[in-house]
């Protein structure tokens, strides 16, 4: 046999060598398209965590953002609260130095009220118009707030009287205030000054 009739038909070939690499394109289109789905989902779970990074931290923004509106708005009550109280004081103890100074004209009023000869007729007219100024007077400040402390017969009370001396007194029961040497006034509820009282023990 000759060489030639040896080697083989290459029609005979051919179809078998097209098959062989169809399957092998085949396998290796297979290979890209799995390998392309699993760059898509690697791409896919990449963005999603992304994306969840992104909305964890816009959510942590937002609640620091209300917690910042929170204090911030408990700030400004706060502050309008302490504004209104403070205003509220000065309303109410704006007079306080002035009436301080207005204490001793009260306390001269009532010393020549008591100074004076109630029966003497030439005095009489003088005393009236002493007493009925003293009562204008005491009218006035009332109305703004203040108010005398006058506290004989009373137990005493350190925050409203100033204890002048302490005597025994079988007529008063211990720490009674038996006799006020000088008035006390508050204003607004206030002590502007305390009553100087005597005290039984």
């Amino acid at each position: 046999m000759s060489n030639e009739e040896n080697k083989p038909n290459e029609e005979e070939l051919q179809p078998e060598n097209v098959e062989q690499q169809d399957d092998v394109d085949a396998v290796g289109m297979e290979a890209d398209i799995d390998w392309n789905q699993e760059s898509e989902l690697d791409d896919a779970d990449s963005k999603i965590a992304q994306l969840e990074a992104a909305l964890l931290a816009s959510e942590a923004k937002v609640k620091e953002q209300q917690d910042s509106v929170l204090r911030a708005k408990a700030e400004v009550e706060n502050m309008r609260r302490r504004t209104e109280q403070e205003i509220d004081k000065a309303r109410k103890y704006a007079l306080n130095k002035f009436s301080e100074e207005l204490l001793p004209v009260i306390d001269n009023l009532e010393r020549a009220i008591q100074a004076a000869d109630a029966e003497n007729e030439i005095v009489k007219p003088i005393l009236e118009g002493v007493e009925l100024t003293h009562k204008t007077f005491i009218d006035v400040v009332t109305k703004f707030g203040l108010s005398e402390i006058n506290p004989e017969g009373e137990a005493f009370n350190p925050e409203l009287h100033q204890a002048m001396s302490i005597q025994e007194s079988p007529d008063h029961e211990p720490n009674t205030v038996m006799f006020v040497m000088q008035k006390g006034y508050e204003l607004n509820g206030r002590v502007i000054r305390p009553a100087m009282v005597m005290v039984s023990k």
